[in-house]
């Protein structure tokens, strides 16, 4: 069953009208099970945000909730540089372990920067650069992702209070910060290869993930 407060008395085919704004829903079925996906009808469509969600959000306790952000080459591509695609395929395991919770697929490729500017920060790497140097020498911060947009996509599907799959902690203050409660931070696994060894090492000493 699918809750997401309010309805403003109007069901139009896959389109939910609610009181805050309309979400345009659909079923998903996937490897892990069958998923409804949901976008905001007013986000623009080359980078509307992505809410993966199972089961009743409403009620009961916080559900599990990962906030996952684009990355073409690890998710698609199966990239062995970072270990995007693997914590994408453990969050849905996860969620779909308890036939409960959210995944938000935000699209802020390469921690903001975008995928032309990924690809050169790649380059920099190659040559020697650390990912958060990479970023610096192309007049980047390290890490220009924001999540008002998920905390927004959060209160429409129902959601106040989370048990955050993550291990950034800077992810748990923001969504804090914004209102929803963080009763939990899951940890998630990793995939640790020859190929993602200084990245994994910059994630938690420049970055202060929990690895």
């Amino acid at each position: 069953m699918y809750n997401i407060g309010l309805f403003v008395a109007c069901l139009n085919g896959n389109r939910f009208v609610t009181a805050s704004s309309d979400l345009i829903r659909a079923k998903l079925p996937t490897r892990y099970g069958e998923f409804f996906i949901s976008v905001r009808a007013d986000a623009p469509s080359e980078r509307a945000h992505v809410a993966l969600s199972m089961g009743d959000l409403s009620q009961g306790s916080a559900p599990l909730v990962r906030l996952h952000s684009e990355c073409l080459t690890g998710d698609a591509l199966h990239s062995l540089r970072c270990d995007c695609g693997f914590q994408l395929e453990a969050a849905l395991s996860m969620i779909a372990g308890e036939q409960r919770g959210v995944l938000l697929y935000l699209r802020q490729e390469g921690r903001g920067i975008g995928l032309a500017n990924k690809l050169r920060a790649y380059a920099l790497q190659d040559q020697g650069l650390d990912t958060v140097e990479a970023n610096e020498q192309l007049g980047f911060g390290a890490d220009l992702r924001e999540y008002h947009e998920a905390v927004t996509l959060l209160k429409q599907l129902g959601v106040s209070e989370v048990r955050l799959m993550t291990n950034n902690p800077r992810k748990v203050q923001a969504l804090n910060d914004a209102g929803i409660k963080v009763v939990e931070r899951v940890p998630m696994r990793f995939g640790a290869n020859p190929h993602n060894e200084r990245y994994l090492a910059v994630k938690t000493n420049k970055l202060g993930h929990l690895l």
